[in-house]
């Protein structure tokens, strides 16, 4: 079990503006423009996956051209040794979509955020305990919001993240459920990396941003 003091808090960036942008495309230079837009129009944490061929090649540059106006995590990681790439090439945090100690292990022990996936209450706790930043509800649509405010009744300090499937008319009752942020993929990116319109992108972002604008207001 880990101590309080190993464990890495969500960043501020995330805090701020509780959107994940999941980014898969055929080539990782796909990722720059996208990225831009998304940064322009409010989106400052972005995960790329390994899905992507060359994403780990990519990450450096990436994470030079966007400076300290994002956060870039990688996602999709299944082992330590992917792990252990991610971090050397600057990762601000990993994701898996399934749970693996080793790489929560690999992340903690080098000061780096992590969000294991799980999706049974035994697995959720256990990447709790183990030292994830907050642990991933996936495949999220499936459960739905109701499922992360229950977790909360045992388990009231767990931080979790939602993914997959979310649509952008579901954030703000995640939010409100008590997700430190929403993963979004499709709702958000659409066809952007396959040649689609960028101006369309960029109103997504506005769009998804005002979303979280509008929850803060009413709480």
């Amino acid at each position: 079990m880990t101590t309080t003091a190993s464990r890495i808090a969500p960043s501020r960036v995330l805090r701020d503006h509780p959107i994940i942008a999941v980014l898969r495309a055929s080539h990782p230079s796909d990722y720059d423009a996208v990225v831009d837009v998304l940064i322009e129009n409010g989106v400052r944490s972005i995960e790329l996956t390994l899905s992507t061929p060359g994403t780990l090649e990519h990450l450096p540059s990436l994470i030079a051209r966007v400076g300290d106006s994002a956060e870039i995590g990688v996602g999709t990681i299944t082992n330590d040794e992917q792990a252990a790439a991610a971090i050397a090439g600057g990762a601000d945090y990993l994701v898996t979509p399934v749970l693996e100690l080793d790489v929560i292990r690999r992340a903690v022990e080098n000061g780096v955020a992590v969000y294991p996936g799980g999706f049974t209450p035994t697995e959720l706790f256990a990447a709790w305990e183990a030292g994830a930043t907050a642990v991933k509800i996936f495949p999220a649509q499936t459960v739905g919001p109701k499922f992360g405010a229950h977790l909360r009744g045992p388990f009231p300090d767990l931080e979790f993240v939602p993914s997959g499937g979310i649509e952008r008319g579901d954030i703000a009752s995640w939010l409100s459920a008590g997700a430190a942020a929403v993963s979004l993929g499709g709702p958000l990116v659409g066809d952007a990396l396959t040649g689609g319109s960028l101006t369309a992108l960029a109103e997504r972002a506005q769009q998804t941003m005002a979303i979280v604008a509008d929850w803060r207001a009413a709480r």
